[in-house]
Protein backbone atom coordinates (compact mmCIF):
# COMPACT_ATOMS: atom_id res chain seq x y z
CA UNK A 1 0.00 0.00 0.00
CA UNK A 2 1.15 3.62 -0.89
CA UNK A 3 -0.19 6.78 0.58
CA UNK A 4 1.38 9.58 -1.19
CA UNK A 5 2.82 12.11 1.68
CA UNK A 6 1.80 15.05 2.86
CA UNK A 7 3.16 17.98 1.57
CA UNK A 8 6.23 19.55 3.08
CA UNK A 9 8.78 22.55 2.61
CA UNK A 10 11.53 20.76 3.89
CA UNK A 11 12.60 18.25 6.62
CA UNK A 12 10.67 17.94 9.24
CA UNK A 13 12.74 19.24 12.63
CA UNK A 14 15.56 20.55 10.64
CA UNK A 15 15.65 24.06 10.32
CA UNK A 16 18.43 25.63 8.78
CA UNK A 17 20.61 27.25 11.28
CA UNK A 18 22.33 25.40 14.25
CA UNK A 19 21.78 26.24 17.67
CA UNK A 20 23.71 26.86 20.49
CA UNK A 21 25.01 23.93 22.37
CA UNK A 22 24.24 25.19 25.95
CA UNK A 23 20.39 25.25 25.51
CA UNK A 24 17.66 23.88 23.29
CA UNK A 25 17.59 26.42 20.57
CA UNK A 26 16.65 26.19 16.30
CA UNK A 27 18.64 24.12 14.21
CA UNK A 28 19.97 20.16 13.86
CA UNK A 29 20.42 18.77 17.74
CA UNK A 30 24.59 19.53 18.60
CA UNK A 31 26.28 16.53 20.18
CA UNK A 32 26.62 18.41 22.86
CA UNK A 33 22.94 18.44 23.52
CA UNK A 34 22.57 15.41 22.89
CA UNK A 35 24.81 14.20 25.57
CA UNK A 36 23.10 16.89 28.31
CA UNK A 37 20.48 14.92 27.65
CA UNK A 38 21.56 12.06 27.99
CA UNK A 39 23.02 13.46 31.44
CA UNK A 40 19.62 14.35 32.24
CA UNK A 41 17.79 11.19 31.18
CA UNK A 42 20.49 8.99 33.27
CA UNK A 43 20.01 10.85 36.43
CA UNK A 44 16.25 10.34 36.46
CA UNK A 45 16.05 6.60 35.64
CA UNK A 46 19.01 6.23 38.33
CA UNK A 47 16.01 7.86 41.21
CA UNK A 48 13.37 6.00 39.52
CA UNK A 49 14.96 2.30 39.58
CA UNK A 50 16.45 3.54 43.51
CA UNK A 51 12.56 2.71 44.12
CA UNK A 52 10.98 0.85 41.92
CA UNK A 53 11.80 -2.62 40.52
CA UNK A 54 11.78 -3.48 36.83
CA UNK A 55 9.00 -1.79 35.03
CA UNK A 56 11.54 -0.67 32.44
CA UNK A 57 8.21 -0.20 29.93
CA UNK A 58 6.42 2.41 32.67
CA UNK A 59 9.69 4.19 33.06
CA UNK A 60 10.32 5.25 29.60
CA UNK A 61 6.43 6.00 28.82
CA UNK A 62 6.61 8.31 31.97
CA UNK A 63 9.69 9.70 30.28
CA UNK A 64 8.16 10.34 27.22
CA UNK A 65 4.62 11.46 28.55
CA UNK A 66 7.07 14.30 30.68
CA UNK A 67 9.19 15.13 27.50
CA UNK A 68 6.48 15.66 24.94
CA UNK A 69 4.22 16.69 28.00
CA UNK A 70 1.36 14.60 27.24
CA UNK A 71 -1.11 12.28 29.76
CA UNK A 72 -0.67 8.66 30.36
CA UNK A 73 -3.54 6.17 30.95
CA UNK A 74 -2.52 3.25 32.72
CA UNK A 75 -4.33 -0.33 33.46
CA UNK A 76 -3.13 -2.77 35.54
CA UNK A 77 -4.23 -4.31 38.83
CA UNK A 78 -3.89 -2.93 41.98
CA UNK A 79 -0.03 -2.84 43.88
CA UNK A 80 2.19 -2.67 40.73
CA UNK A 81 3.68 0.54 42.27
CA UNK A 82 1.63 3.07 39.98
CA UNK A 83 1.84 5.44 42.71
CA UNK A 84 5.00 4.54 43.51
CA UNK A 85 6.78 5.24 40.02
CA UNK A 86 4.71 8.62 39.52
CA UNK A 87 6.21 9.66 42.57
CA UNK A 88 9.75 8.51 41.84
CA UNK A 89 9.53 10.44 38.55
CA UNK A 90 8.63 13.40 40.26
CA UNK A 91 11.63 13.14 43.06
CA UNK A 92 13.93 12.46 40.61
CA UNK A 93 12.83 16.25 38.70
CA UNK A 94 12.17 18.43 41.83
CA UNK A 95 8.32 18.38 40.94
CA UNK A 96 5.56 18.58 42.76
CA UNK A 97 3.27 15.63 42.86
CA UNK A 98 -0.22 14.64 43.93
CA UNK A 99 -2.63 11.69 43.77
CA UNK A 100 -6.13 12.25 43.81
CA UNK A 101 -8.49 9.14 44.79
CA UNK A 102 -11.33 9.26 42.69
CA UNK A 103 -14.92 8.11 43.89
CA UNK A 104 -18.30 8.35 42.84
CA UNK A 105 -18.84 11.08 44.69
CA UNK A 106 -15.54 13.48 43.75
CA UNK A 107 -16.51 16.81 42.75
CA UNK A 108 -15.10 18.59 39.88
CA UNK A 109 -14.37 21.30 42.71
CA UNK A 110 -12.69 18.66 44.70
CA UNK A 111 -10.16 18.20 41.97
CA UNK A 112 -9.86 21.94 40.38
CA UNK A 113 -10.17 24.21 43.84
CA UNK A 114 -13.31 26.39 44.46
CA UNK A 115 -13.76 29.90 45.75
CA UNK A 116 -14.29 30.09 49.89
CA UNK A 117 -15.88 32.88 51.61
CA UNK A 118 -13.82 34.19 54.18
CA UNK A 119 -16.06 36.25 56.79
CA UNK A 120 -13.21 38.38 58.13
CA UNK A 121 -13.24 40.36 54.55
CA UNK A 122 -16.62 39.65 53.82
CA UNK A 123 -14.85 38.36 50.70
CA UNK A 124 -14.33 35.29 48.13
CA UNK A 125 -10.80 34.07 48.03
CA UNK A 126 -9.69 31.43 45.60
CA UNK A 127 -8.49 27.79 46.65
CA UNK A 128 -6.37 25.75 44.18
CA UNK A 129 -6.69 22.23 43.72
CA UNK A 130 -4.59 19.27 43.68
CA UNK A 131 -4.23 19.08 39.88
CA UNK A 132 -2.03 22.41 40.21
CA UNK A 133 0.66 20.39 40.41
CA UNK A 134 3.52 19.07 38.31
CA UNK A 135 2.63 15.04 38.28
CA UNK A 136 -0.92 14.91 39.17
CA UNK A 137 -1.80 10.45 39.70
CA UNK A 138 -5.73 10.46 39.63
CA UNK A 139 -6.19 6.84 40.26
CA UNK A 140 -9.09 4.87 39.15
CA UNK A 141 -10.26 7.34 37.07
CA UNK A 142 -13.25 4.84 35.89
CA UNK A 143 -14.69 5.76 39.17
CA UNK A 144 -15.83 9.23 38.95
CA UNK A 145 -18.32 10.49 37.72
CA UNK A 146 -19.06 11.99 34.33
CA UNK A 147 -19.19 15.99 35.29
CA UNK A 148 -15.88 15.19 37.23
CA UNK A 149 -14.15 13.51 34.73
CA UNK A 150 -15.04 16.04 32.08
CA UNK A 151 -13.76 18.52 34.72
CA UNK A 152 -10.05 16.71 34.03
CA UNK A 153 -10.31 17.51 29.98
CA UNK A 154 -9.69 21.38 30.48
CA UNK A 155 -6.71 20.96 32.52
CA UNK A 156 -5.39 18.00 30.23
CA UNK A 157 -6.10 20.19 27.96
CA UNK A 158 -5.64 23.51 28.12
CA UNK A 159 -3.06 23.46 30.75
CA UNK A 160 -5.78 25.53 33.15
CA UNK A 161 -8.23 25.59 35.17
CA UNK A 162 -11.33 27.68 35.47
CA UNK A 163 -12.28 29.08 39.18
CA UNK A 164 -15.09 31.57 39.44
CA UNK A 165 -14.86 32.79 36.27
CA UNK A 166 -11.12 33.33 36.37
CA UNK A 167 -8.30 31.09 34.75
CA UNK A 168 -5.71 30.01 36.37
CA UNK A 169 -2.77 28.45 34.67
CA UNK A 170 -1.07 24.81 35.75
CA UNK A 171 2.46 24.54 36.38
CA UNK A 172 5.13 23.79 33.75
CA UNK A 173 5.56 21.08 33.31
CA UNK A 174 1.99 19.03 33.73
CA UNK A 175 1.44 15.40 34.08
CA UNK A 176 -1.62 13.35 34.24
CA UNK A 177 -1.47 9.72 34.81
CA UNK A 178 -4.75 7.82 34.98
CA UNK A 179 -5.27 4.90 36.23
CA UNK A 180 -7.92 2.14 36.08
CA UNK A 181 -8.36 -1.08 37.32
CA UNK A 182 -9.51 -3.72 34.40
CA UNK A 183 -10.85 -6.38 37.15
CA UNK A 184 -13.80 -4.52 39.18
CA UNK A 185 -16.15 -2.83 36.82
CA UNK A 186 -19.24 -2.15 39.54
CA UNK A 187 -19.52 1.31 40.66
CA UNK A 188 -17.33 2.92 37.81
CA UNK A 189 -18.58 5.26 34.44
CA UNK A 190 -16.76 3.92 30.98
CA UNK A 191 -14.33 6.27 30.03
CA UNK A 192 -15.78 8.10 26.85
CA UNK A 193 -13.95 8.00 23.38
CA UNK A 194 -13.30 11.30 23.43
CA UNK A 195 -11.64 11.59 26.52
CA UNK A 196 -9.60 8.38 26.42
CA UNK A 197 -8.26 10.20 22.75
CA UNK A 198 -6.61 12.80 24.86
CA UNK A 199 -4.33 10.52 26.24
CA UNK A 200 -1.16 10.33 24.30
CA UNK A 201 -0.24 6.75 25.07
CA UNK A 202 -2.12 4.00 27.19
CA UNK A 203 0.27 1.10 29.14
CA UNK A 204 -0.35 -1.59 29.91
CA UNK A 205 0.86 -3.74 33.07
CA UNK A 206 1.60 -6.76 34.16
CA UNK A 207 2.80 -8.87 36.89
CA UNK A 208 6.74 -8.63 38.01
CA UNK A 209 8.85 -11.58 37.34
CA UNK A 210 9.58 -13.92 40.72
CA UNK A 211 13.26 -12.29 41.08
CA UNK A 212 11.65 -8.51 40.93
CA UNK A 213 8.91 -9.67 43.43
CA UNK A 214 11.65 -10.95 45.77
CA UNK A 215 14.09 -7.68 45.49
CA UNK A 216 10.43 -5.43 46.00
CA UNK A 217 9.64 -7.60 49.66
CA UNK A 218 13.90 -7.47 50.03
CA UNK A 219 13.67 -3.50 49.84
CA UNK A 220 10.26 -3.37 51.72
CA UNK A 221 12.37 -4.64 54.61
CA UNK A 222 14.78 -2.41 54.47
CA UNK A 223 12.86 0.42 54.89
CA UNK A 224 13.50 1.91 51.29
CA UNK A 225 9.45 3.01 50.77
CA UNK A 226 9.17 4.39 54.11
CA UNK A 227 9.05 8.47 54.62
CA UNK A 228 12.53 9.96 54.73
CA UNK A 229 13.94 6.64 52.81
CA UNK A 230 16.38 6.89 49.98
CA UNK A 231 16.66 9.27 47.31
CA UNK A 232 19.03 9.50 44.79
CA UNK A 233 20.08 12.91 42.80
CA UNK A 234 17.56 14.72 41.33
CA UNK A 235 17.46 17.24 37.93
CA UNK A 236 16.02 20.72 37.80
CA UNK A 237 12.64 21.86 35.54
CA UNK A 238 15.05 23.73 33.64
CA UNK A 239 16.11 20.30 32.58
CA UNK A 240 13.30 19.15 32.08
CA UNK A 241 12.28 22.47 29.78
CA UNK A 242 15.24 21.90 28.14
CA UNK A 243 14.42 18.54 27.00
CA UNK A 244 10.61 19.39 25.88
CA UNK A 245 12.33 22.29 23.97
CA UNK A 246 14.82 19.52 22.12
CA UNK A 247 12.44 16.86 21.30
CA UNK A 248 10.66 18.90 18.81
CA UNK A 249 13.89 19.38 16.95
CA UNK A 250 14.33 16.07 16.54
CA UNK A 251 14.42 15.41 12.52
CA UNK A 252 11.35 13.30 11.66
CA UNK A 253 12.10 12.19 8.03
CA UNK A 254 8.62 12.90 5.42
CA UNK A 255 9.39 9.15 4.82
CA UNK A 256 9.08 8.39 8.41
CA UNK A 257 5.89 10.83 8.43
CA UNK A 258 4.45 9.34 6.41
CA UNK A 259 5.05 5.96 7.95
CA UNK A 260 2.75 7.40 10.22
CA UNK A 261 -0.16 8.21 8.32
CA UNK A 262 0.06 4.99 6.77
CA UNK A 263 -1.13 3.34 9.83
CA UNK A 264 -3.57 5.52 10.89
CA UNK A 265 -5.04 5.54 7.69
CA UNK A 266 -5.01 1.68 7.87
CA UNK A 267 -7.16 1.64 10.92
CA UNK A 268 -9.78 3.66 9.22
CA UNK A 269 -10.39 1.79 6.02
CA UNK A 270 -9.41 -1.69 7.52
CA UNK A 271 -11.97 -3.56 5.26
CA UNK A 272 -9.55 -2.18 2.49
CA UNK A 273 -6.55 -3.84 3.93
CA UNK A 274 -7.18 -6.27 6.44
CA UNK A 275 -8.42 -9.89 5.98
CA UNK A 276 -11.88 -9.77 6.07
CA UNK A 277 -11.80 -11.85 9.33
CA UNK A 278 -10.10 -9.24 11.09
CA UNK A 279 -11.18 -6.32 9.53
CA UNK A 280 -15.06 -6.91 11.04
CA UNK A 281 -14.01 -5.90 14.24
CA UNK A 282 -12.79 -2.44 13.74
CA UNK A 283 -15.70 -0.05 13.72
CA UNK A 284 -13.54 2.95 14.05
CA UNK A 285 -10.53 3.83 13.68
CA UNK A 286 -8.11 6.50 15.65
CA UNK A 287 -8.32 10.36 14.85
CA UNK A 288 -5.53 12.80 13.75
CA UNK A 289 -4.45 12.45 17.37
CA UNK A 290 -2.64 8.98 16.68
CA UNK A 291 -0.55 10.38 14.40
CA UNK A 292 0.23 13.52 16.51
CA UNK A 293 0.82 11.00 18.99
CA UNK A 294 3.32 8.74 16.89
CA UNK A 295 5.24 11.74 15.41
CA UNK A 296 5.68 13.29 19.35
CA UNK A 297 6.23 9.03 20.81
CA UNK A 298 9.10 8.71 17.97
CA UNK A 299 10.68 12.30 18.29
CA UNK A 300 10.73 10.86 22.16
CA UNK A 301 12.20 7.76 21.76
CA UNK A 302 14.63 8.95 19.37
CA UNK A 303 16.20 11.42 21.94
CA UNK A 304 15.75 8.48 25.03
CA UNK A 305 18.12 6.36 22.43
CA UNK A 306 20.59 9.47 21.95
CA UNK A 307 19.88 10.55 18.03
CA UNK A 308 18.55 13.39 16.93
CA UNK A 309 16.59 11.99 14.23
CA UNK A 310 13.68 9.03 14.26
CA UNK A 311 13.90 5.76 12.59
CA UNK A 312 10.07 3.31 11.81
CA UNK A 313 11.33 1.28 14.99
CA UNK A 314 10.67 4.41 17.00
CA UNK A 315 6.83 4.03 15.50
CA UNK A 316 7.12 0.80 15.22
CA UNK A 317 7.89 -0.13 19.19
CA UNK A 318 5.05 1.89 20.31
CA UNK A 319 2.40 0.90 18.25
CA UNK A 320 0.13 -0.77 20.84
CA UNK A 321 0.66 2.27 23.40
CA UNK A 322 -0.60 4.63 20.74
CA UNK A 323 -3.44 2.84 19.03
CA UNK A 324 -4.97 0.49 21.60
CA UNK A 325 -7.14 2.88 23.53
CA UNK A 326 -8.03 4.74 20.31
CA UNK A 327 -9.30 1.78 17.86
CA UNK A 328 -12.66 1.05 18.37
CA UNK A 329 -13.81 -2.79 18.54
CA UNK A 330 -17.36 -4.30 18.28
CA UNK A 331 -18.38 -6.41 20.62
CA UNK A 332 -17.71 -9.29 18.55
CA UNK A 333 -14.16 -8.86 19.28
CA UNK A 334 -14.68 -9.22 22.95
CA UNK A 335 -16.81 -12.53 22.86
CA UNK A 336 -13.80 -14.18 20.24
CA UNK A 337 -11.31 -13.43 22.35
CA UNK A 338 -9.33 -10.48 19.48
CA UNK A 339 -7.50 -7.95 21.36
CA UNK A 340 -6.68 -4.28 19.83
CA UNK A 341 -3.07 -5.28 19.44
CA UNK A 342 -3.91 -8.61 17.27
CA UNK A 343 -5.53 -5.94 15.00
CA UNK A 344 -2.36 -3.43 15.48
CA UNK A 345 -0.20 -5.99 14.57
CA UNK A 346 -2.70 -6.73 11.00
CA UNK A 347 -2.04 -3.37 10.50
CA UNK A 348 1.51 -2.85 10.42
CA UNK A 349 2.13 -5.89 8.47
CA UNK A 350 -0.59 -4.26 5.99
CA UNK A 351 2.15 -1.55 5.39
CA UNK A 352 5.97 -1.19 4.51
CA UNK A 353 8.38 0.57 6.75
CA UNK A 354 10.69 3.44 5.01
Amino acid sequence: MTITPPPAAGPIGAPPAPGPASGAGTGPITPDELQRARRIFDTIVAGYSQKVVGQDSLRTTLLVALITGGHVLLESVPGLAKTTAAESIAESVSASFRRIQCTPDLLPADIIGTQIYDPATATFGTQLGPVHANFVLLDEINRSSAKTQSAMLEAMQERQTTIGGENHPLPSPFLVLATQNPIEQEGTYHLPEAQLDRFLVKEVLGYPSPAEEAEIVRRVNAGVYEPGGTHGQAVTLDDVRFLQKLVHRVYLDPAVLNYIVQAVYVTRHAEQYLPPALAGYVEYGASPRASIAFASVARALALLSGRGHVIPEDVKSYRYQVLRHRLILGFEADADGVTPETIIDAIFGAIQAP
